[in-house]
């Protein structure tokens, strides 16, 4: 990759690191960068067809008097080969995704950022504005998608229906798989499966097991 793409990808230089350890060169702004909004959206393949075309770009036009709206197409699996749907399938990723022919991405961010160093804050003003912007811009383009699907690495921090967004259909599933194996709650994220039986802290069971 770094002899046919050069510049594209920046290689691991630490000593005795494995050759296949790069890091995309285009990510280097989200080194320590102060996230203000970050949502995605899979759109169906089916937005592609004659008649749901004018839909499709009404909606981005629209999204785009908001915020920035890029489309990922490489994160879609429309028209993938059958083994790689087939596989996908077997995840727990939402399968929105099986049908996508590319994922919606809207965000913004600014500069790393540090509250108790002086000179240094996050510009707090800029960031909710900017996080307003996030939201009319999503909320321009999810009315093309029955219910949303979102890519869980990418999504929206604040999402009150994450459970949906994130994995839809498995999500039951999942919750039994978490009640089996962790009745106790002990593995706990922010919006993980089975969170909504707790505080946002984690610490304070809210439901009974």
């Amino acid at each position: 990759m770094l002899q046919k793409i050069p510049g594209i990808v920046i290689p691991d230089d630490r000593p005795g690191a494995p050759a296949g350890n790069v890091f995309w060169s285009g990510n280097l702004g989200e080194t320590g960068w102060f996230v203000h909004g970050y949502q995605s959206v899979w759109l169906p393949a089916t937005l592609l067809h004659g008649d749901q075309q004018a839909k499709l770009v009404d909606a981005l036009f629209a999204s785009s008097r908001q915020w920035r709206m890029s489309l990922h197409f490489n994160k879609g699996l429309a028209g993938a080969p059958a083994e790689g749907v087939a596989a996908a399938k077997s995840t727990a990723m939402n399968p929105a995704v099986l049908n996508a022919f590319a994922l919606a991405i809207t965000a913004g961010e600014g500069p790393p950022a540090f509250p108790s160093i002086p000179g240094h804050q996050p510009d707090l003003a800029v960031a909710r504005q900017e996080a307003r912007n996030i939201d009319q811009a999503m909320k321009a383009m999810l009315p093309l998608v029955e219910r949303r699907g979102s890519y869980v690495s990418e999504a929206n921090y604040f999402d009150g229906d994450w459970q949906q967004s994130y994995w839809g259909a498995n999500y039951a599933r999942l919750r039994a798989v978490k009640k089996k194996y962790d009745p106790d709650g002990l593995f706990f994220v922010h919006h993980g499966v089975g969170s909504e039986d707790w505080s946002p802290d984690g610490f304070t069971r809210l439901t009974s097991k």
